[in-house]
Order: C-alpha cells, then sequence, then structure tokens
C-alpha cells in the first residue's frame, strides 16, 4: 500500500489523520513489518495492520491520539496475548504517527461587484476559505450561500485588513482606485510577506497606484508584491471572463 497520495488528499481537505505502521513483528502475528493503515476521527479509512483486535485496539490509540493533540508520534510494542487478549502469542511494534491537516487555502476579496458575483460562484467549489468584504450589504447579500464562504459588511473596506493573515491570497476588486489604495496599503503594512495580492484595472491604474503608495511610505519592496493588473491575460471584458482569468491566475500562484 502506498499511502501517500491518500494522505496528501486528506491534508488537503482539511482532515487530521494518524498514519499507523507495522515497525517490527516477531512470532505469531496477523500483520506484517511495514504493513499501513489510515485512521481519521472517524475511524479506519484505508489499509490495514492485520484485523482482528490488534487492528482495532491501534485504531482506538490512534482515534485517541487524534483527540488528544499534541503528541505527534508514539511506539509501542505489543504482547498479543498478554496486552490484547488474542490466542497468538507473538509482539508487533506499532509506529503511530499524527499528521495535521494542511492549513487552508485563504482567500480575501476586498468587493463585492459584478466581477466577485461571477468570480465567487467559480471559488467555492474549490478547497478553500473565502471572507469577502463590502460596505454594501446588499451587493454581498446577492453571493451564493456556502460553507467556505464568509461575508462581512463593514464600514468601510480597509476595516477587513484584520481578517488577512500572512498567507492569504488577497483580491482587491473594490469600487475603484480611491477605495483600493488603503486596502493595499493596509494589507501589505500588515503582512509585508503576503503571498498574493492582485488589484484589477489598467496599467494606467497601476501608475496611479503605485504613486498614492509611495506617497504613503511604502517602499519598492512592497510595491513589487502587487499584481495588478489581475488576472491571466485571456478573454475580454465580460465579468465572467475576468473572473475565469483571476481564477486561473489564483490556480497557477497557489
Amino acid at each position: 500500500m502506498n499511502p501517500w497520495p491518500e494522505i496528501a488528499r486528506l491534508q488537503d481537505a482539511g482532515t487530521d489523520l494518524v498514519v499507523v505502521t507495522v515497525a517490527a513483528a516477531r512470532g505469531s502475528v496477523p500483520g506484517e513489518a511495514g504493513a499501513k493503515m489510515i485512521v481519521t476521527r472517524d475511524g479506519l479509512l484505508h489499509g490495514t495492520v492485520g484485523g482482528g483486535r490488534i487492528e482495532a485496539r491501534a485504531i482506538e490509540e490512534a482515534t485517541a491520539m487524534l483527540a488528544r493533540g499534541g503528541e505527534s508520534t508514539r511506539l509501542v510494542c505489543w504482547n498479543l496475548q498478554r496486552d490484547i487478549g488474542m490466542t497468538c502469542g507473538g509482539e508487533m511494534t506499532l509506529l503511530f504517527e499524527r499528521l495535521a491537516a494542511a492549513p487552508p487555502w485563504h482567500i480575501a476579496i476586498f468587493g463585492a461587484g459584478h466581477v466577485v458575483q461571477a468570480l465567487v460562484p467559480i471559488l467555492v467549489p474549490l478547497a478553500c476559505r473565502i471572507d469577502v468584504i463590502d460596505p454594501r450589504i446588499d451587493w454581498l447579500e446577492r453571493l451564493p450561500r456556502a460553507r467556505n464562504l464568509s461575508t462581512h459588511p463593514l464600514p468601510d473596506f480597509e476595516a477587513g485588513a484584520g481578517l488577512v493573515g500572512p498567507r492569504s491570497f488577497v483580491l482587491s476588486i473594490t469600487k475603484g482606485h480611491a477605495s483600493d489604495v488603503p486596502v493595499l496599503r493596509e494589507v501589505l503594512t500588515r503582512h509585508p510577506e503576503i503571498p498574493f495580492l492582485g488589484v484589477i484595472g489598467s496599467a494606467s491604474k497601476k501608475a496611479a497606484l503605485f504613486r498614492d503608495l509611495r506617497e504613503a511610505g511604502l517602499g519598492e519592496d512592497l510595491l513589487e508584491k502587487i499584481t495588478c493588473p489581475l488576472g491571466l491575460p485571456v478573454g475580454g471584458n465580460d465579468p465572467h471572463e475576468i473572473a475565469i482569468s483571476i481564477a486561473a491566475q489564483l490556480l497557477e500562484r497557489k
């Protein structure tokens, strides 16, 4: 069994898990050295370490490990007769490795206008967490309901900068230049290491943005973090085509 593709899939989906490996086996035992199984909070998901009582006990230990947290590895040696209550008298050494879920891909979107209305339905099926910030409650209410989508009717766009983390992908698609500048200033000041900060607009808008941000005291190293125009150079000016180009760029840069 090669568990790593399944492990990667589970971690990307936000699932904590324990990999149980038969590190050593001696005497009459039901599992061979090297056998593996994957256990989540719901129990056995994939693989086996031999079945029966030894596997049930290993699943119990793995789920308890997930519930406790903290402990990342554990090595146990069980005598199957004395410790497990089986008739065979061999010994099995099991390695328990707890693997945490990968941090969710966070996308913070400033603005809920036409392009965002087309973009959010493309993003919500993906393995990501989305925050949309806009003072206009009516535009936020037009967005689809989704488990991984949160909307924030804040008094101004830049007030949403507190929702951004150092690993967030940030899109500034506000009402225009005047509301983009404070968003960019706040985000870059708080998180100069931000992995992606995109602004919708033209090359001339980019020049104006950079001028105003320089006047606000931001250095060239921070300005280099900004992607403008936002989106890959495909399609036209239709909001749905722009949304597809933005989604494609996010996946390209993820």
